[in-house]
């Protein structure tokens, strides 16, 4: 089987924190979002993955490219990288990584995490990944027949449809059906707003006779924000607490207490403060005569005599005697 995961977006929501990092690069608990993504994949679905390619905008640089390929390598794969040079929508997104669709296909965005436990028929041509949400008119639904097949997708509905919110993940038992399915979208020109989507190619698969189930997963994580990236972290923190080493051996607390879960990173120092429940400090962090809950801090940054709930601050950031709810870019200083 063979990953595709379109992540060429900028990320304009999330900054100033995505000015100078993908935000599919942005860390939760101590890993990028997309590793986070793709680990979650490869332990749920149970299947032999060939190959994992993320599509991304050519200005992302090789340091992003080698590090995206790094990942898929940790997970036993071979890393591809494809690139969108123009944001023309998800169906485009796909197609430009057009040579791994072939046999059977995964497809996830880079803009959100899930805990869930499945694994896929391969019986089934296709299957769309759901979530209940309160409002369906925000989002893109499914509408089921009796069978519990797919028989219509709605994009925010005005009236009831459904309650079933399709989350950005999906599986093709036949990914060259799809790749001819996205190309007719091209050849003809059928867009939406300027963009080629992928629901409009999956509407002419049912018109065909494809057959589309769902499958339901136990909670939905958004990143697109800096608050929903920071309520993510903490529930990233929650389900990760009894299955991976959150502190790092190197880290230094003096003085200070820890309330779990946190996420204490490599060479992090600690001296006379209170960090947690729900803080991330990433790699070289400083933190003294502080008080920080529900926040992420990430690399080289220094925090002093300061009080945070509900924060992110960028890599290279020094904040000192200042109580707030904040987000900082790297490189910022606050005193």
């Amino acid at each position: 089987m063979n990953i595709i995961i379109p992540m060429a977006g900028m990320g304009k929501r999330m900054r100033p924190h995505t000015l100078t990092t993908a935000k599919p690069l942005l860390p939760i608990a101590g890993k990028p979002v997309v590793q986070r993504l793709v680990e979650d994949i490869v332990a749920t679905c149970g299947e032999k993955i060939e190959e994992i390619a993320f599509v991304i905008a050519p200005t992302f640089g090789k340091e992003v490219e080698a590090q995206l390929c790094k990942i898929a390598e940790t997970l036993g794969a071979k890393g591809k990288i494809c690139y969108q040079e123009q944001a023309l929508g998800t169906a485009h997104a796909i197609l430009c990584a057009g040579d791994m669709l072939t046999g059977n296909v995964f497809i996830a965005f880079a803009d959100t995490l899930f805990k869930a436990t499945f694994s896929i028929d391969k019986n089934r041509e296709a299957i769309i990944w759901t979530h209940k949400v309160e409002d369906p008119k925000a989002y893109g639904v499914v509408k089921l027949n009796d069978l519990g097949e797919i028989e219509a997708f709605v994009e925010k509905p005005k009236d009831f449809v459904s309650d079933l919110a399709i989350i950005g993940v999906y599986y093709f038992k036949d990914g060259a059906n799809l790749k001819k399915e996205l190309q007719r979208l091209i050849d003809q020109n059928i867009m939406l707003k300027g963009e080629y989507q992928i629901t409009d190619a999956m509407d002419h698969m049912l018109q065909t006779g494809v057959k589309f189930y769902t499958g339901q997963v136990t909670e939905w994580l958004d990143c697109g924000n800096k608050d929903a990236f920071v309520f993510s972290n903490q529930r990233v923190l929650e389900f990760k607490k009894d299955t991976e080493q959150l502190i790092h051996p190197s880290a230094v607390v003096e003085q200070s207490v820890i309330i779990p879960p946190c996420y204490i990173g490599e060479g992090v120092v600690i001296k006379n403060s209170v960090i947690g429940p729900y803080v991330s400090l990433e790699k070289g962090v400083n933190i003294e005569d502080s008080r920080i809950r529900n926040s992420i801090v990430q690399m080289d940054s220094i925090v002093k005599n300061a009080q945070m709930e509900a924060s992110m601050l960028g890599k290279n950031v020094i904040y000192i005697d200042k109580p707030d709810e904040l987000s900082l870019g790297d490189f910022s200083t606050q005193l």
